[in-house]
């Protein structure tokens, strides 16, 4: 993301800090479902990686158990709207509403939820407005990323998509995959061989 647009977000958490030994940070977009999220618990599980999985309400709600496979593993749910809104489009009533939806899904399924830890929201697309972010920042922690991976591309080849992955991770990194239909020719190249790239080269695996 140019530096101009994380400025106007000082809401925002973009990457982590560096640590030693060196993290990264993966999350998961537009689940739970059936059909991506079990293979991407198995392929994390093969590296006793962590991630953060950001859900649309309307998975939680046709896919609790898949939602509960990823708790069990022991990664993070965050918010990710409800009906997947984008901040651009959607009045900030409905979009404020269609957050709250989402979280009282998730806060059902996170009974060990501690009240101090503010609850995670990654917005549909990366669009937000000014005013949305100033009114989210109270009850959430806003997540962007530094690395998109763009698997859901039908155009991008996975080797390419593999290739600008790994060029572009650096120690810190917040990395965009997704666990959806779309993204699933990418996610199932790309995925197994970028965590055993990274797991060789030193990087642990961290949920936000």
């Amino acid at each position: 993301m140019p530096g101009l647009v994380r400025r106007l977000f000082p809401e925002c958490i973009w990457e982590m800090p560096a640590t030693d030994p060196p993290t990264l940070y993966l999350t998961f977009d537009d689940g739970p479902i059936p059909e991506q999220t079990p293979f991407v618990l198995t392929q994390l599980a093969r590296y006793d990686a962590r991630a953060t999985f950001f859900c649309v309400g309307e998975n939680l709600a046709r896919h609790p158990d898949v939602a509960r496979q990823v708790l069990a593993a022991g990664h993070r749910l965050g918010n990710h709207t409800h009906r997947h809104l984008s901040g651009w489009r959607t009045p900030r009533p409905e979009y404020l509403a269609d957050v709250a939806h989402c979280q009282q899904l998730l806060d059902a399924l996170q009974s060990t939820a501690t009240p101090e830890v503010r609850p995670l929201l990654r917005p549909p697309y990366g669009r937000i407005t000014r005013p949305l972010a100033q009114a989210l920042d109270s009850s959430h922690q806003l997540i962007m990323w530094d690395l998109l991976t763009c698997d859901y591309d039908p155009d991008y080849a996975p080797e390419a998509c593999l290739r600008a992955s790994i060029r572009l991770t650096r120690p810190g990194s917040i990395i965009v995959f997704h666990d959806s239909q779309k993204a699933a020719r990418n996610l199932r190249y790309v995925l197994p061989r970028y965590l055993d790239y990274c797991a060789e080269a030193g990087y642990q695996f961290a949920a936000l």
